[in-house]
């Protein structure tokens, strides 16, 4: 048995996009349009990690997506936790549980997906303004 792929379903594919690919930094590996199914799925992976891969499922029609939480989350391994999480705060993704401890971080996608960020390695010496910030929503 081999590990393929998480799938989750996104409401707005260029919103999710904009955030998986531009802003967390994960790389597209391939995208199929199913104009019959009216649906597109997008497969994305860490640079370097394309064995673990996140498969985008946008269907065409408009749908309620509650929660995004009700599967657990997607954690990535990341060289410099505070470097990502500044990263993501100057696009304007909320840093729901801040890497206080330079270890462990949490945010969501435009979706509501929660990732979960974790320092490659001993995590780093705690440090501000992540040290202080209290959380923010669910994660």
């Amino acid at each position: 048995m081999k590990y393929l792929h998480t799938m989750v379903r996104v409401s707005d594919l260029d919103a999710s996009l904009e955030f998986w690919v531009e802003t967390l930094g994960l790389e597209q590996l391939g995208r199929y349009d199913n104009e019959a199914g009216r649906f597109t799925l997008v497969f994305l992976a860490a640079p370097g990690d394309s064995e673990a891969q996140v498969e985008l499922t946008h269907n065409w029609d408009p749908e309620d997506l509650p929660g995004g939480r009700n599967f657990g989350h997607l954690a990535y391994a990341v060289d410099d936790i505070y470097a990502l999480c500044e990263r993501l705060k100057a696009a304007g993704v909320v840093i729901n549980r801040p890497p206080r401890d330079g270890h462990m971080a949490f945010v969501r996608s435009p979706d509501g997906i929660s990732v979960e960020l974790l320092q490659k390695g001993a995590s780093l010496a705690p440090q501000e303004p992540w040290q202080s910030m209290p959380n923010t929503g669910e994660w």
